[in-house]
């Protein structure tokens, strides 16, 4: 299903940008986000997810929508990690069933949830399935009180503002007429993953350089951005890269923190 391209939105943008307005980003208001390239993840990016749901007690929902099965049980195997984690309330929540998606009754995990995963596969069968439905108002009620939105591979490009590699044709193609919306969380950015394991470093450049105000964030493998308001925290085993218009870019390595709306590193 073709999705509405947000062309408009960034002509906007691009107006603004002419204008001197300063470029600025920033993750959600309320709530944090961990953003994680792909790969393995290791406890120190698995431990501050549960952290920030609030332990291994609260209520937390996986979407595998982005995977490439129909159907998957309450047992998926794929939630494994957070079981065996010791999460002892994990919901495993899907469909492709856009109706469905805009029900209450389906909803009704996110609204107790105090975390959720979205894991790998492709971004656009999250946009087809969830864009604009009650269940993304219900995933922005779950970081309005305070809880965790967390995402692997297509799972961390769906939380950017400009939607990267959402082509159903293939995920070689950067900016795709009809699927370059995400969910916003992090505003005025677009994420990139598998950043040095699949030798992505300079694929971001095409996309800040059509749409100048973004900021590009690439993550690598077994690695994540820790987003909490305006400022993120490198956390894993690799690094980051940051993308501007009309500069070259530059890593951050585990540890290092970063200024979204100012886009600096922070000492």
């Amino acid at each position: 299903m073709k999705r509405i391209s947000p062309g408009p939105v960034l002509f906007g943008l691009a107006l603004a940008m002419s204008s001197g307005a300063v470029a600025q980003s920033s993750g959600p208001e309320h709530g944090s986000l961990v953003v994680i390239g792909g790969g393995s993840i290791g406890p120190e990016i698995l431990g501050r997810f549960i952290e920030l749901a609030g332990g291994k007690d609260a209520p937390v929902v996986v979407i595998p929508t982005a995977g490439e099965s129909d159907a998957y049980p309450p047992d998926w195997s794929g939630a494994g990690f957070l079981r065996k984690a010791g999460c002892t309330q994990v919901t495993v929540l899907h469909t492709r069933d856009r109706s469905l998606a805009d029900s209450e009754a389906f909803t009704a995990p996110l609204r107790a949830a105090r975390g959720v995963f979205f894991s790998g596969g492709r971004q656009w069968r999250l946009v087809d399935s969830y864009l604009g439905t009650r269940t993304q108002r219900e995933l922005e009620g779950v970081l309005r009180r305070g809880g965790v939105i967390a995402g692997s591979s297509a799972g961390a490009t769906i939380q950017g503002s400009y939607l990267v590699r959402g082509a159903r044709e293939g995920n070689a193609v950067m900016m795709a007429p009809g699927y370059e919306t995400g969910f916003g969380y992090l505003r005025n950015a677009a994420v990139d993953q598998h950043l040095l394991k699949r030798k992505r470093e300079k694929d971001l450049f095409q996309v800040v350089t059509k749409h100048p105000r973004l900021l590009g964030i690439g993550i690598d493998e077994s690695t994540a951005i820790v987003v909490q308001g305006a400022r993120f925290e490198v956390v894993g085993e690799s690094k980051v890269a940051i993308y501007e218009h009309g500069r070259d870019y530059y890593f951050l390595d585990p540890g290092d923190r970063f200024d979204l709306a100012a886009r600096k590193r922070v000492p």
